[in-house]
């Protein structure tokens, strides 16, 4: 993979990277170009350290993983990275339990788990990190909302049922990584058995495209700036589908897409790179 610095940056610029996002594996960067944050680490050590050698980094440039919860597509390489590479791996007792009873975690974690309490924000790089509770069936599930100069980032992957507190971060993002996962029609017409069906439909499961772009057109403001649609299923959506239904629903309360970037994120390929905040 060639260098995504094409262009001149101020190494201080607050930026974002997916590296993958989808039932395959779920991984984004975030910091800056000498120091950030990775969120998830469901794809191979290997695969991230490729991406970010892609810009100008290393795992030693990483000061922890924020994880979600202990779906394998979110922890596959915690181990590696918290064991082999030293990183601090950040999670709820809870999911750290879960990490430990996954079978698919061949490197269990010992001297690089990080423990916070849902709610009880604390600071990586400048950066203050705050947790939320997220409805799905792992054994604990949190989103995060990232304060960095100014700007705030949130993540809500894997929502089975949207809260109030949910909305309420979406309100006041400038920067959204969201689950849009499903096309429900495409879903319920689709090949997948009923009992897998009920699970992705149900408050445990996962956010349609339809709910996303509800939850998101009820909470607009002028000072979004990126929206990401994440999680997107191979079987059941399709990237053109999530954004024009989500794109629908912005335009019906005047969303001004001249300052708004919309983007369905890839399932398996990295992102560009996306500036937050140039310093």
């Amino acid at each position: 993979m060639s260098s995504v610095r094409k262009r001149k940056v101020n190494i201080n610029d607050f930026i974002f990277r997916s590296f993958a996002s989808g039932s395959s594996g779920n991984c984004y960067y975030l910091g800056n170009y000498h120091s950030g944050i990775l969120i998830d680490a469901g794809i191979s050590a290997r695969t991230i350290y490729r991406n970010l050698k892609s810009m100008g980094l290393d795992f030693s440039n990483i000061a922890g993983v924020l994880v979600t919860h202990d779906h394998a597509d979110h922890i596959r390489a915690v181990g590696t990275l918290g064991e082999k590479s030293h990183i601090p791996i950040y999670a709820t007792a809870e999911v750290h339990d879960g990490i430990d009873h996954n079978y698919g975690v061949l490197e269990k974690l010992r001297t690089s788990r990080r423990f916070f309490k849902t709610g009880e924000p604390f600071n990586l790089l400048g950066m203050t990190i705050n947790s939320f509770h997220v409805s799905h069936d792992s054994t604990d599930c949190v989103g995060y909302v990232i304060d960095y100069q100014g700007e705030r980032f949130m993540i809500a992957t894997d929502v089975g049922c949207v809260s109030d507190e949910l909305e309420d971060y979406v309100a006041t993002a400038n920067h959204i990584v969201i689950e849009a996962n499903h096309d429900e029609q495409m879903l319920l017409n689709g090949p997948y058995p009923t009992y897998l069906k009920e699970r992705i439909l149900s408050d445990v499961g996962h956010m349609s495209n339809a709910t996303c772009a509800r939850v998101l057109a009820d909470n607009y403001h002028e000072q979004m700036r990126h929206i990401f649609l994440c999680h997107l299923s191979q079987e059941n959506n399709d990237a053109q589908v999530a954004l024009q239904t989500v794109k629908d629903e912005l335009q019906a309360v005047g969303a001004d897409f001249s300052s708004l970037t919309l983007m369905p994120l890839p399932r398996l390929e990295p992102t560009e790179i996306f500036t937050f905040k140039a310093n």
